[in-house]
């Protein structure tokens, strides 16, 4: 299963890299592939896991999910 979260403010190399580590930190988060470029998260689940969930853990990084 594959969530696709759309980030805005994204600028680097290093923010993919804050991002992914936050999403994988995540029970149930397999892995995420983040793009500064496109601007987006595609993270691959283990078993359904909250959209809010998700969210927090981006927002929380100074990040917008839109």
């Amino acid at each position: 299963m594959t969530k696709t979260l759309n980030i805005k403010g994204m600028m680097c190399p290093h923010c993919e890299g804050t991002v992914k580590k936050a999403l994988e930190e995540i029970d149930g988060v397999i892995s995420a592939d983040v793009s500064h470029k496109t601007g987006t998260a595609i993270v691959t689940l283990e078993f359904d896991v909250s959209e809010n969930i998700l969210k927090k853990a981006v927002t929380d990084k100074g990040y917008e999910v839109l």
